[in-house]
């Protein structure tokens, strides 16, 4: 099972998936993030949004907090943790940068760890392979990342890079599977409404029923021929 195989396998666990969310915050944040990044503009007018909640994602989406160099190395970590297949585009595709760069600013705890782990990263990859991991070749970010993705193989010195993975992670899978494109990813059709049909024909005859002309044109006319 590739890793975007077992992050979907998470998500579609019960437990597992109350976990997933839980770890990076609130899922009413998850779900104003989402809203946020699929309609940047009208989202602050959607209805029944309060007035200061307005207000706070005005201000928001108004400042950046990642610098360029940072958001390059969120969209290979993300491509990497959840890459495009047969089903679906990648994280980036699906907007998770964008999400995490909203999450850290709705939530400034997971601002120094991100940073932090970024700049740990960055020295890693210098001394390893001369380059900041955005600019390392796909063979030496795998490698790294391989480094730091499994906890219970990393190296004690690999603790640092294990967390900020861990993190990146959480929020890569938040981030898709609360986008348009990770929901349809998953298969979840939604909330849809009944279309009652009435008391199958054979059923009817069985019990020596029938609906009255009234009730198949008031109640039970869609699929059925009345």
């Amino acid at each position: 099972m590739d890793r975007r195989e077992s992050l979907k396998a998470i998500v579609l666990g019960t437990v597992s998936s109350a976990f997933l969310l839980e770890s990076c915050g609130d899922t009413k944040t998850e779900e104003q993030a989402a809203q946020v990044l699929e309609t940047p503009t009208e989202s602050a007018a959607l209805p029944g949004r309060m007035p200061e909640e307005i207000a706070h994602l005005k201000e928001i989406t108004s400042k950046t907090f990642f610098t360029e160099p940072e958001m390059a190395t969120i969209t290979v970590l993300a491509d990497i943790i959840i890459p495009a297949d047969d089903v679906s585009g990648s994280a980036s595709e699906a907007g998770v940068p964008a999400f995490i760069e909203f999450i850290v600013k709705d939530k400034p705890e997971n601002q120094t760890p991100m940073r932090n782990g970024l700049k740990w990263l960055d020295i890693q990859c210098q001394d390893r392979y001369d380059n900041p991991f955005r600019e390392c070749t796909e063979k030496q970010q795998l490698e790294m990342v391989d480094a730091i993705a499994y906890p219970e193989k990393a190296a004690p010195e690999m603790k640092k890079g294990v967390a900020f993975f861990s993190l990146m992670r959480n929020l890569t899978a938040t981030g898709f599977y609360t986008s348009e494109m990770g929901v349809k990813d998953i298969g979840y059709m939604g909330n849809r409404p009944n279309q009652w049909q009435g008391v199958p024909e054979e059923v009817l005859r069985e019990h020596n029923l029938a609906y009255t002309e009234k009730q198949l044109r008031e109640c039970v006319t869609n699929g059925r021929n009345v």
